[in-house]
């Protein structure tokens, strides 16, 4: 039995790469699946010989070839498309259930392990009584730690484990990966020491040679110490012990070494202090394996060299008892073994440079746009969409509803409209009343409110079915534990995360509620008004007073005045017009070159530029993103300086006003005419208010019952697979997909990966990314229909579900 700790393979099994990698790209990318049905077929074909795990030499090509080509995969597919890869933890039993994450680095992480793990296998399988078998060994020792090495520096830190994950890669930490590391380079130095021993190398040398494998041992048993307690737990319990043996070992034969170098030296006090130095830590770890279960190999190896210590120790002490008669130094008074190490890490060219081991193989997706760059367009499309509407389109919406306002506020244009125009209808009026009549305005209203009541009512008995499922589950559980004991936190705090997102709905949907009742009060308030604007245009002329201008008691002077003030008033209102007309093109102009604009050829020139096994974030094209919004600078500057013209106007139009109302001379029936025409103006603005809330309205509660729906279905998933575990933990195991088999040795590759939880209706895993990037996305097109919805509607009370809905987007992570 060897005397090396070997490392085993991390068992996996087959991965769906074809249907999983088609519906990405389907969904994802605007290339057709059927481009890459060759790069899929080649990943699949790559994969097969990492999967069978053989301990050949020519295995390591296989291994740095799949590896190689997940670099350039991951350089043009996100970490997660869907794709589940399971791994079994490297020192479970056969009938554990794996890990499963829809991880492609999780994917990267576990080759690297398997393929250190085949180097360990390789070089505890050479023959170390030869010196080519220890130079082999030597090489593939150190291989394996440059791999490991690779797996810690370059792997690990990019390897996200969702927060609420079921089951998380223990084997696959910092402190694990670097305690295998230096357990390969002690044993990498360990053949060096033994080759120095039988080449008969200088006694100083193979002393340093000697302390130099303990310090590594001690590197590596202080690492594993350092780990937490599940990783600690999930290391077989010998190798703890088999490394502080090996620990000791060696420092005791650091010192045997040394002290035979004293012994020609004639330090005899040197080398009695060393004996006795060397017969105790060899003592104290003989103690600690005898009567263990590390390997009889490592047990006799410690107790051999005890065996010679004791007899050393033995002799010494008599020869200076009768002869030398030195005094015996203590420990501190001896010179320190300065240890000397002949290995390092060796990392591959293939995994340094990841094109030498691809060579002229075709990289996976090597036309695909990365993924970095497709975010990065992405990222580009929706900067512009928000630049439009919150910078051009809502903020030339502010800038008409301020005008509308202010001239509603000076009577404007009606008070002018029932000097000009006496008898009959304005024609800008007329329009106005036939748009409301084109449009069924009153029947439309009453239709939205209907809808919006319906998804409002859908939308919260949704959210109350959600609970019904939990409540449902917490009362199994409940009688469940009545039954029998579980180890398992109960229903309360097991779906906290699901309450407090149920919680944080029903607040946003109690807020939109308000919302709503004020609109329907707002319809109930100008519902006759706008009733009127509905009516045909004799009925309308029959509303609106006529009015003549009458001279009795006014001089012409005043008259003249009147007429004065209001050609310039019609003027300045006439310029306002032509503000407001050229502000909309403005806005028509900025939307037309947002429904063109495509950044996309841009990006691909920027990406070009980089290597082709550089990993591309969307970070790397925020200056051709910014490059490419400056484009609509010119709009905003545009309405910019239109604001300041009709500031300007408005200015001029309230001072004349006031000079136009100043002259005039008290006139009823021309009174009448203005308050009538202006009531039915203001009509006319709420209902356009009105329509505008409830459409805003009707998307929100669709928006918001599709996130709901999800969270339904989520609350399902969780309760169903809490049920499955409570009722038959082995039925669970057989419906994972794992068959126990008792005296049956399992195949190395079952044809399908054990499962902790199904999907349902093709949803994501609730620890899964996509689920949280979904309802985000979701979340933040709910936030920005209700940030819209308040700034139109000017409510108050509605701040609180903008507010909700904020913290919802943040902490929507379950």
């Amino acid at each position: 039995m060897p005397n090396h700790l070997t490392i085993p393979f991390k068992k996996t099994y087959p991965a769906r790469i074809r249907p999983r990698v088609r519906d990405y790209l389907n969904n994802h990318s605007q290339d057709h699946p059927d481009r890459y049905k060759l790069d899929i077929a080649r990943w699949e074909d790559l994969r097969a010989p990492c999967i069978a795990q053989d301990v050949r030499t020519d295995a390591v090509n296989a291994f740095l070839r799949y590896h190689a080509q997940l670099v350039f995969v991951l350089t043009k597919l996100p970490s997660d498309i869907g794709l589940e890869f399971s791994y079994a933890h490297v020192f479970a039993p056969s009938s554990s259930v794996p890990v499963t994450l829809r991880s492609l680095t999780f994917e990267r992480a576990a080759t690297l392990f398997n393929l250190a793990a085949l180097y360990s296998q390789l070089a505890v399988s050479e023959d170390r009584s030869s010196q080519d078998g220890l130079k082999r060994a030597t090489l593939y020792y150190q291989n394996a730690a440059g791999t490991f090495a690779c797996l810690r520096t370059s792997a690990l830190p990019k390897l996200n484990i969702p927060l609420d994950a079921e089951e998380v890669p223990l084997d696959l930490t910092t402190s694990f990966i670097r305690s295998l590391e230096f357990l390969m380079l002690a044993q990498a130095q360990e053949c060096a020491w033994q080759r120095a021993v039988a080449d008969h190398y200088k006694n100083s040398l193979i002393a340093k040679l000697a302390a130099g494998v303990a310090s590594l041992y001690t590197t590596s048993l202080d690492s594993l110490r350092s780990a937490s307690l599940q990783v600690r737990d999930g290391v077989p319990s010998t190798w703890s012990p088999h490394l502080e043996a090996k620990q000791r070992h060696f420092r005791a034969a650091a010192q045997y070494r040394k002290s035979i170098d004293d012994l020609e030296a004639n330090n005899y006090g040197d080398e009695l202090r060393r004996l006795i130095d060397a017969e105790a830590e060899a003592k104290q770890g003989y103690n600690s394996v005898k009567r263990s279960a590390v390997s009889p190999a490592v047990v006799q190896d410690i107790k051999s060299l005890l065996d010679v210590l004791q007899r050393n120790l033995a002799r010494a002490q008599r020869d200076n008892d009768l002869i030398y008669h030195s005094d015996i130094p203590p420990s501190s008074g001896t010179t320190p073994i300065q240890d000397v190490i002949m290995v390092q890490s060796n990392l591959l060219s293939g995994l340094s440079d990841p094109k030498s081991v691809v060579g002229d193989d075709r990289v996976l997706f090597g036309e695909l746009l990365s993924w970095g760059a497709r975010e990065a367009v992405n990222i580009y499309n929706d900067n512009k969409q928000i630049l439009i509407k919150e910078r051009i389109t809502d903020f030339a919406q502010e800038l008409d509803d301020e005008l509308d306002e202010t001239l509603r506020s000076l009577n404007l244009p009606s008070s002018l409209e029932a000097l000009e125009r006496p008898i009959g209808l304005p024609p800008s009026f007329l329009k106005k009343a036939n748009e409301v009549r084109s449009e069924q305005g009153p029947e439309r209203i009453e239709t939205y409110l209907e809808d919006v009541e319906l998804l409002a009512r859908r939308a919260m008995a949704v959210l109350d079915e959600a609970m019904d499922v939990l409540d449902s589950e917490a009362s199994e559980d409940e009688a469940a534990r009545k039954e029998v004991s579980m180890s398992r936190p109960p229903s309360h705090e097991a779906n906290r995360e699901l309450v407090q997102k149920q919680e944080r709905y029903r607040s946003v949907l109690i807020e939109a509620a308000g919302s709503d009742e004020i609109v329907r009060q707002k319809w109930g308030q100008w519902e006759k008004p706008i009733l009127q604007l509905a009516l045909d245009k004799d009925e309308l002329e029959n509303l609106v007073p006529s009015s003549t201008i009458s001279t009795a008691g006014k001089t012409q002077a005043s008259s003249s005045q009147t007429l004065v003030h209001a050609r310039a008033l019609r003027g300045l209102l006439e310029s306002l017009d032509e503000i407001c007309h050229n502000r909309g093109k403005l806005v028509s102009r900025a939307q037309r070159r947002g429904e063109v604009d495509d950044v996309r050829p841009r990006i691909i020139t920027a990406a070009e530029k980089f290597n082709r096994d550089a990993e591309i974030t969307p970070a790397m094209f925020t200056e051709v993103s910014d490059e490419e919004l400056a484009k609509y600078d010119k709009f905003i500057q545009g309405l910019v300086e239109g604001q300041k013209k009709q500031e300007g106007l408005l200015e001029a139009i309230k001072s004349t006003n006031g000079n136009f109302l100043s002259s005039r001379k008290e006139d009823t029936s021309v009174k009448e005419r203005e308050q009538a025409l202006q009531n039915l103006d203001v009509a006319y603005a709420k209902y356009r208010e009105i329509t505008r809330n409830l459409e805003e309205g009707h998307k929100f509660y669709n928006d918001m019952n599709n996130i709901l729906t999800r969270f339904k279905e989520a609350c399902w998933i969780w309760s169903n697979t809490r049920s499955q575990e409570a009722h038959s933990p082995r039925c669970l195991y057989k419906r994972r997909g794992v068959v126990e088999q008792a005296s049956v040795e399992e195949p190395p590759v079952p044809s399908e990966t054990p499962r902790r939880q199904k999907r349902i209706a093709n949803l994501p895993s609730l620890s899964s990314a996509e689920w949280q990037r979904e309802e985000l996305a979701s979340a933040a097109e709910l936030k920005g229909s209700l940030r819209t919805t308040v700034s139109e509607r000017r409510l108050p009370n509605f701040r609180g579900a903008q507010s909700s809905i904020q913290e919802l987007t943040v902490n929507v992570h379950s």
